[in-house]
């Protein structure tokens, strides 16, 4: 039974909605798979969207207990496959929240959502993705909020914490086209579209003669989509966030780490709750993997050291090489591709260690950059 409250009203969509062409804009076009995968468990069940403080629609069991945990994500397919992850994993772990309607999802609509129209740093940069999601763990609307890592602001907001960085996916970034295989193979004048700086900056270093439409936003499906049409000849996607849709059929070529260094944390989910609340913390330390979590810490530490921000092209990737020794990669750009900084370290796998890895390396690109090149 549903009963559904109706405010500012939306509606979750069902399963076959998901899974439809029209949900994710618009019918199929021949080039590239719009749709979400079959494969795909998104199960509407025990769903609230929240548009305000308020929720507006709630899918309810009058037979089963209020939910043990609360998740909070947005809802893109990816964030929802996300969420839907964590859900599975925690009920895989813990036979209570196994059962019918202990965990419950939450939908909400963050500030990076609703404005599409403009350049992320033209809208506030950090926090555009997590702060509406912060405000209602704050105020106890959600027990947990699942995020993709790379959109975490360096500091987490008051009596908040973030305890669990869930095994990474492939950091990778992916190309994909209609017309070429590689960037390599995309004729002179080609644009590409990307809402990253990261990437524009590293394209236009190697590759001069290309454009970039930098305000290519919107979610997988949306992006694609726009690439069926023609609005540009190529795009960059995250590997991982194709992965988890089971989109992997629209890549043309994997970038290797020394063609495009990622984003910092790509491929890497954080699950964050209110630091008062042990209950929560103990059920994300058992989904924590430590190895992503060092990882992840490591290339948030760089960041944090260059205080970067949406303007400014940083990118950086810590990994564990066959030694177990921790590898960090770390880059600053100019926006316009024609200065690129770029340094590594080699150190232990310890957090110790791997903080201050990072940490060096911002301070050394910070020297050699100059206080102009991160104002530009």
């Amino acid at each position: 039974m549903e009963t559904m409250v109706s405010l500012n009203q939306t509606i979750f969509p069902t399963r076959s909605t998901i899974l439809s062409s029209k949900f994710i804009n618009g019918p199929m076009c021949s080039g590239l798979v719009l749709c979400m995968p079959r494969s795909f468990k998104a199960c509407p069940r025990n769903v609230t969207t929240r548009a305000s403080s308020s929720s507006v629609a709630v899918e309810q069991n009058p037979q089963t207990k209020v939910a043990i945990i609360r998740i909070g994500t947005r809802g893109s397919p990816l964030a929802l496959a996300q969420a839907y992850e964590t859900r599975e994993k925690l009920m895989a772990k813990h036979a209570e929240l196994a059962e019918d309607g202990a965990i419950q999802i939450v939908v909400i609509k963050t500030t990076g959502d609703k404005i599409l129209t403009q350049p992320l740093a033209d809208i506030g940069g950090k926090g555009l993705f997590t702060k509406e999601i912060d405000e209602a763990l704050l105020n106890s609307e959600i027990d947990i909020a699942v995020h993709s890592m790379k959109d975490v602001p360096t500091y987490l907001p008051e009596k908040t914490i973030l305890p669990c960085n869930m095994d990474r996916e492939d950091v990778r970034d992916a190309f994909i086209s209609l017309s070429a295989a590689s960037l390599a193979d995309l004729p002179a004048g080609s644009t590409i579209g990307t809402a990253s700086l990261r990437r524009k900056s590293q394209i236009l270093h190697k590759y001069p003669s290309l454009k970039v439409l930098d305000n290519f936003r919107g979610n997988v499906q949306t992006r694609l989509k726009k690439l069926n049409e023609g609005v540009v000849q190529a795009t960059l996607l995250a590997l991982a966030g194709l992965k988890r849709l089971n989109m992997t059929d629209n890549v043309a070529t994997i970038l290797s780490i020394d063609e495009m260094l990622p984003a910092v944390a790509q491929g890497a989910i954080g699950i964050a709750c209110r630091s008062n609340d042990d209950t929560m913390a103990t059920y994300l330390a058992s989904l924590n993997h430590e190895e992503t979590r060092l990882a992840v810490a490591c290339e948030r530490a760089f960041l944090l050291t260059l205080d970067g921000s949406c303007r400014t092209p940083i990118a950086g990737y810590a990994s564990r090489d066959k030694d177990g020794n921790c590898v960090f990669k770390g880059l600053v750009a100019s926006p316009d591709g024609t200065r690129v900084l770029e340094t590594s370290r080699k150190g232990l796998y310890s957090y110790e260690d791997m903080i201050a890895m990072g940490k060096d390396a911002g301070q050394e690109l910070l020297s050699r950059g100059g206080s102009n090149f991160f104002d530009s």
